[in-house]
């Protein structure tokens, strides 16, 4: 909208110039005689060059014509030329170079023809120079448009982009909520059915065995407050709350003892390898399949004992959880704990495996590759 009124404004001001001085020189003629073209053709230039934003090619048209016909036919030798340069340059400008070209190069063909007889108008360097501002102004036209093609372009390849950012940012972010949400549902499940097993040890124990009882209830103090805990840290993510983070996570294989601890299971576990240098990504991975590999052990394998394998070498970080109790009979892959393990590992580029041992019971086998 801006530029429409612009370019009027320019059209306006130039067609008064130019009607302008061919008025004058009309008055100022020494012998004072005119014909009808000297105010016609003027008068017909000027009213197409006001239309050339809106009819480009019409506009070039009607004033090279009347420029063509104004200066061998009319007296007055007025600046009507002016006219067409700038339509020349508005065609060009608004995509229509062959049409400026070739009405340029048959203007200079008219005009040449017509100074080739007895009577000239003008002299060679003038049609040089004339010849000169055709070439230039359709050429300033079409490095125009090209600029302005090359901004609105670059206009809306940042657009895209700009676009491209924001939805990158929502997709990082929707999948910040699905790992959170993973979190959670990790540690509640976790920590709430080791209190089941727990609470429902200690209430059989309760009578005949206090002892057992009492230390079912320990563990269950234990693991409410250290899901409290977590679930505080995770919804503290949530919040974007500024806590001083701790020397080491909170679930992390270098507090593995304390995880064992909180299962109630008696474990053996067995750690090849340093652990203090394993990424964290990887590290809360590992640290999630072992808690969900001894939450599986103690409510489906129906004995009380496991062995934990942590391994260190060669670029992989190896967990294998084993159990020999009779009660693993659910087959490789079924359940939500094993699909969440194995996208776990799976997330990592690595590997998991679930099913029964032949010697009896079950094994989990994660192999987590470890960044060179």
């Amino acid at each position: 909208m801006r530029e429409s009124r612009t370019g009027t404004a320019i059209s306006v001001g130039v067609v008064a110039v130019v009607l302008g001085a061919t008025l004058v020189m009309a008055l100022f003629r020494p012998d004072g005689r005119l014909n009808a073209l000297d105010l016609l053709l003027p008068l017909v230039a000027g009213a197409a060059t006001l239309t050339r934003l809106r009819h480009p090619v019409a506009a070039l048209v009607v004033v090279t014509a009347a420029v063509v016909a104004y200066y061998p036919f009319a007296r007055l030798d007025g600046p009507l030329l002016v006219l067409m340069f700038v339509v020349l340059y508005t065609a060009a400008d608004r995509g229509h170079l062959v049409a400026a070209s070739t009405v340029g190069a048959a203007s200079l063909l008219a005009v040449g023809y017509g100074e080739s007889g007895d009577i000239r108008h003008i002299d060679d360097s003038m049609f040089l120079s004339i010849m000169g501002w055709v070439v230039a102004c359709i050429a300033f036209g079409g490095v125009t448009r090209n600029r302005r093609a090359y901004l609105q372009e670059a206009e809306r390849r940042a657009r895209e982009a700009e676009h491209g950012r924001e939805e990158e940012a929502r997709r990082r972010a929707g999948e910040e909520r699905l790992r959170i949400a993973r979190e959670l549902h990790d540690v509640l499940g976790h920590n709430v059915s080791m209190i089941n097993v727990q609470a429902a040890a200690a209430l059989h124990g309760l009578k005949k065995r206090p002892e057992e009882a009492e230390a079912a209830l320990r563990t269950i103090k234990e693991t409410s407050k250290e899901t409290l805990r977590e679930l505080r840290t995770t919804l503290g993510v949530l919040r974007q709350v500024d806590e001083e983070a701790p020397t080491v996570p909170a679930d992390s294989l270098a507090r593995v003892d304390a995880l064992v601890a909180a299962t109630g299971l008696s474990v053996r576990t067995e750690v090849s390898g340093p652990l203090g240098d394993v990424p964290t990504e990887i590290d809360l991975a590992a640290t999630r399949i072992v808690r969900e590999a001894l939450t599986n052990v103690s409510r489906h394998s129906g004995t009380n004992e496991a062995t934990l394998t942590i391994t260190n070498k060669s670029g992989h970080l190896v967990i294998r959880v084993d159990d020999d109790g009779p009660g693993a009979a659910y087959t490789e892959g079924s359940g939500f704990g094993v699909q969440g393990m194995r996208e776990r590992a799976t997330a990592l580029g690595g590997t998991l495996e679930a099913g029964p041992r032949p010697e009896g019971g079950f094994r989990v086998v994660a192999d987590l590759p470890l960044p060179s």
